[in-house]
């Protein structure tokens, strides 16, 4: 073994103290912080994605003309058309049926989110 202490602080109890269910116990505590981090990091990846698309479909947004034709995401895999009235005011899916109205000039708080959220992620990375 690697360490022949556990716990989070210096005062842990010596392993080889331990009875087997005891260490089977340790064992399993530590399985599920390690799978709760890992499901942390997917879901920060996951939201990072997220957040390039919307970034990337704002600046897409802003660029089209009043009246543009569009086709607008339903779910994964049914899109409807329509047609972009104010390309500088459009509606953002922040995830479980909640939208917010987001102005495409303000473009740059999308980006500092990503930013951030790249940090996170590069810091969860390099821990793991």
């Amino acid at each position: 073994m690697a360490s022949s202490k556990s716990g989070s602080g210096g005062g842990g109890i010596s392993l080889q103290s331990m009875s087997v269910e005891q260490l089977k116990a340790v064992k399993e505590q530590t399985d599920l912080e390690v799978n709760l981090l890992q499901d942390s990091l997917n879901n920060i990846r996951t939201a990072s994605t997220r957040l390039e698309i919307a970034t990337s479909a704002l600046q897409d947004l802003s660029l089209r003309p009043q009246g543009a034709k569009i086709l607008v995401p339903l779910t994964a895999s049914l899109y409807v058309p329509a047609t972009l009235h104010d390309s500088n005011n459009v509606l953002v899916d922040v995830g479980t049926g909640y939208f917010i109205e987001v102005a495409s000039k303000k473009k740059h708080v999308a980006d500092e989110a990503g930013a951030i959220l790249q940090a996170k992620l590069k810091q969860l990375a390099s821990s793991s």
